[in-house]
């Protein structure tokens, strides 16, 4: 059997992993904002560095060079102490047909309807985290995360499995 141009580009979409998306969740605040400091003066130092022009003298170079070792030693020290702290859960994108039956069997309440919704988000929005997890989270550990989570840290749970199902990998560009 001759292979075809479309025989390449089949195998191509065939191995496309599907999109992911990933949610940190760090237990002590004061080291996330240590992280977040350290990654904001490392990048500065990094672009100020890249800043300077071919005329800086001998010494101010070595300095400014110290400068942005010394940031990115505590930048990896801070992050180090970040991971420590840190729980990484991972979501990824159902299958089209996965998720429209799980929109499905999760049908909007009448007042939900009115309002426009696709579904009804008390019980849709565990189901589809369980369900997108990577991690094997089981539907009841989201259903507690919904009831007992701060509400900003069960946003970003349920932002991170359901934005990852809207994550487009095409690109329309003009011909």
């Amino acid at each position: 059997m001759t292979s075809t141009a479309w025989d390449a580009i089949q195998k191509q979409l065939d191995s496309m992993p599907k999109p992911t998306q990933t949610l940190r969740l760090c237990s002590d605040p004061d080291v996330r904002d240590r992280y977040q400091a350290a990654k904001q003066a490392a990048t500065r130092a990094e672009e100020y560095e890249k800043s300077l022009g071919k005329d800086v003298g001998k010494d101010a170079l070595a300095l400014v060079k110290k400068q942005t070792k010394d940031a990115q030693t505590a930048l990896a020290a801070a992050q180090a102490e970040y991971d420590e702290h840190t729980v990484t859960l991972t979501f990824q994108a159902l299958e089209r047909g996965q998720l429209e039956d799980l929109i499905a069997a999760h049908p909007a309440l009448e007042e939900e309807e009115e309002q426009g919704a696709e579904y009804h988000v008390d019980t849709f929005a565990p189901a589809l985290i369980a369900a997108a997890s990577v991690d094997g989270m089981p539907l009841e550990y989201a259903q507690q995360a919904m009831q007992t989570w701060p509400l900003d840290d069960w946003k970003s749970l349920w932002g991170a499995a359901w934005s990852v199902q809207q994550r487009r990998r095409s690109d329309l560009g003009k011909g």
